[in-house]
């Protein structure tokens, strides 16, 4: 279950997409549920 509020991600590593678009990818630190932010393009 998710528990739907902004938070900081805990052990973040930035991923790139497909269509090259830079993404934060880590765990929520309350749940473990998995967090994405995107950051722009690369």
């Amino acid at each position: 279950m998710k528990c739907k509020k902004m938070v900081d991600i805990k052990d973040g590593n930035e991923v790139v997409t497909k269509n090259n678009t830079k993404m934060m990818k880590g765990k929520c630190p309350g749940c473990g549920t998995t967090v994405c932010r995107i950051l722009g393009r690369a």
